[in-house]
């Protein structure tokens, strides 16, 4: 079972992350990054769950976990990780949500989940979100697939997700990074996760980033338009959990 779970979020430099940790000798991979186990695949079950692992990853103090960055967003998926596994480390990427919302919305289009402009996405997500929310927590089996792909606005809501977290865990068992940190400085990130995970720390094959695509920049209008919107979830981020993406 897993050490650790990267637990989001989507579009922040998850992959490059879990990438750059199973380089250590001391870490296993999951035989897939993303399991999914707590949002899509909770009915299958822990002896499920327990083979998406490696047996050597038991052996000689190795540890191993998982990426699937829906975890943190999705609203069953935290008190379910507290049953199951109370002491599990956490991790969390956080990327400024203006960049991330304009990175998710290209995904969908490119996976041919999106078929409106990013301006109608963007205008349209309270009509397709309404009510999503609370018919998950009213039945577990209900899956939305407007909650899971629509949503790139809430998604950058930092705080209330990570309020959500720590209803069940300790601040110290989360630890929560920048994106645009792991882009630049990888050795550095490594170097914190590392010592979060208690392994000696490593220096990493960074040459290949990984990343969505190509795409063109958000446009003037709508980033002034999104850092209005983001602005009081933002600053609430920085004031409860010390996190500044506009400062240097």
């Amino acid at each position: 079972m897993p050490d650790f779970l990267i637990i989001g979020a989507q579009k922040c430099g998850t992959t490059s992350l879990y990438h750059y940790l199973v380089q250590h000798p001391k870490i296993i991979p999951a035989r897939q990054k993303e399991v999914h186990f707590f949002d899509l695949n909770f009915d299958r079950g822990l002896e499920w769950y327990a083979a998406q692992f490696f047996p050597e990853s038991y052996e000689d103090g190795r540890l191993t976990g998982e990426a699937s960055p829906y975890y943190v967003f999705h609203p069953l998926v935290a008190k379910r990780v507290y049953n199951t596994f109370p002491k599990i480390k956490l991790i969390l990427l956080l990327r400024d949500p203006i960049d991330r919302a304009w990175s998710h919305y290209h995904h969908e289009v490119r996976w041919g989940f999106e078929s409106l402009s990013f301006e109608e996405a963007i205008a349209s997500e309270p009509e397709r979100l309404a009510g999503e929310e609370e018919k998950m927590r009213d039945d577990p089996h209900y899956y939305s697939y407007n909650h899971q792909h629509y949503t790139y606005l809430a998604r950058g809501i930092y705080a209330e997700q990570i309020a959500e977290w720590l209803q069940y865990f300790d601040r110290d068992r989360m630890l929560i990074l920048k994106s645009e940190e792991l882009s630049t400085h990888p050795d550095r990130i490594m170097r914190r996760t590392c010592e979060f995970l208690g392994v000696k720390a490593i220096a990493v094959d960074a040459s290949t980033q990984y990343n969505s695509g190509e795409y063109s920049q958000i446009l003037e209008k709508y980033r002034q338009e999104l850092a209005a919107y983001f602005y009081p979830h933002n600053r609430r981020l920085k004031e409860e959990f010390g996190i500044d993406f506009y400062s240097n």
